[in-house]
């Protein structure tokens, strides 16, 4: 039996009553954090042209919601427009082995088609360990050599979304490999926008969710898909990896919960820089340094953080901003803080943000390279204004499964992220906290976000 096989009947056997407590306790802090990412994004560039072409595209109405207007559509439409407003802000979770973030592509697919489809609460939280469970072993399966040329989360999300609404269906082991064949053939997403502060980011994960949807429904209506995706001579690993490792698709199934390895995101900036802004902001407060006594910093980091980051030297976009080393440290530095307002008020205009982003470097470390993607280590060399060194390390970033975020700092996170975009009162905040704590107990979805739909004049 092929580990493709392995995976498949797993996810058609897995059940609700398989999940561990605390798997369930922890899906409901991810479906948290992931709505906050989602409203966090209202009326930000690009997220308003994905509304209008579903308004163009899309029915007039519809089962499932579009979180960032209150509106209804399709359910394609709704994943789309999700999967994109999800993804901009740079806060939606991260899993480190995988380099995957399952947030903004499962979310997005599996609560359009539970709205769809009638689900419960329940069956929404089994579906979406489904889906993280199969898209963080994809993601490790094609291993670090795919991640340097292709954003993970749009291609493998393409898969973890269609296997999170395929378990909705109750799919069978067959389903699941003519889904996976069907989500595999359609993954896409190159880094290259990052050199030119485009908005393809928010493009991959829209069409991820999008397309894992309509592989699912597709195939419940009779689709067939390559039967080897994953493994097969002209699969996904052989077009698209040089580093597979197959065992990875059927890892300890069953018994290794891998979504409880997911981290939650504390800056507001890709993931490759949080190691070295906790190491830079701990050695700051030990050591009583200002931004304006420090005259270098050299980050030791790993090959991803260079491979991604290193396309960024001076940010022309806030977006692009979270992608600049510099830029990161350099908000840390001068303000103690990069979350969502200081990069709206201070990533592009502040002269010494400017002014410390060019004291900083990335250097490969050996110690920190081997250690990734399991770890991400964080590493920084500080020379001050009086010749003095200092050495900063963090062995894990804040918001990892050893040093993660409470619920209470989700919940205080999650009124951070609305009252950025100001998409909900007060009151709506508090009942979908409160909403996504009872989510398993929920019995009918359509109107779980009927909070969203207050006044959202532009």
């Amino acid at each position: 039996m092929s580990h493709t096989r392995h995976l498949a009947a797993f996810l058609a056997s897995l059940k609700y009553s398989d999940l561990p407590n605390e798997v369930l306790s922890r899906s409901e802090d991810l479906f948290l954090d992931w709505l906050g990412s989602a409203l966090a994004s209202q009326g930000s560039h690009p997220i308003p042209l994905f509304e209008r072409y579903a308004a163009r595209m899309g029915p007039a109405d519809g089962p499932s919601t579009l979180l960032v207007n209150g509106l209804r559509s399709s359910p394609y439409f709704a994943a789309l427009v999700n999967g994109a407003s999800s993804h901009l802000v740079e806060q939606d979770d991260l899993h480190n082995s995988s380099v995957l973030h399952p947030a903004t592509v499962v979310f997005p697919a599996v609560l359009a088609a539970a709205q769809d489809l009638g689900k419960s609460g329940s069956q929404l939280l089994l579906a979406t360990v489904a889906g993280y469970e199969a898209g963080i072993r994809i993601g490790e399966f094609l291993g670090r050599s795919h991640y340097r040329t292709f954003h993970t989360t749009a291609t493998v999300g393409t898969l973890a979304a269609a296997v999170s609404v395929g378990k909705l269906m109750d799919f069978d082991e067959e389903a699941f490999i003519n889904l996976l064949g069907s989500a595999g053939t359609q993954a896409a997403g190159l880094w290259e926008f990052l050199r030119d502060a485009a908005d393809s980011k928010q493009l991959h994960t829209a069409k991820a969710a999008a397309d894992g949807l309509l592989a699912a429904y597709l195939t419940a209506d009779g689709l067939t898909g390559a039967r080897n995706i994953l493994e097969g001579d002209q699969g996904m690993a052989a077009g698209m990896s040089s580093d597979a490792r197959p065992a990875c698709l059927s890892d300890r199934l069953g018994s290794r919960w891998a979504l409880l390895e997911t981290s939650f995101k504390f800056h507001a900036s890709c993931r490759h820089t949080h190691p070295a802004a906790d190491a830079l902001l701990a050695l700051m407060r030990d050591e009583g340094l200002r931004h304006d006594d420090i005259a270098s910093v050299v980050t030791r980091v790993h090959q991803g953080a260079i491979d991604v980051l290193g396309r960024v030297e001076v940010p022309q976009s806030v977006h692009q901003a979270k992608f600049s080393m510099g830029t990161v440290l350099g908000l840390i530095a001068v303000h103690g803080k990069a979350g969502l307002t200081e990069f709206q008020q201070h990533a592009l205009s502040d002269p010494r943000v400017a002014a410390f982003r060019d004291k900083v470097s990335m250097q490969l470390d050996d110690q920190v390279d081997a250690a990734y993607p399991q770890r991400w280590l964080g590493r920084v060399e500080v020379l001050g204004n009086d010749g003095r060194r200092y050495q900063g390390a963090i062995d894990s970033p804040k918001g990892d499964p050893d040093n993660s975020l409470s619920r209470r700092e989700l919940e205080d996170k999650f009124r951070r992220l609305v009252a950025f975009s100001g998409a909900l009162d007060g009151n709506s905040v508090e009942a979908l906290i409160e909403r996504a704590w009872g989510l398993r107990s929920s019995t009918e979805l359509k109107d779980l976000l009927v909070f969203t739909a207050i006044d959202h004049a532009r």
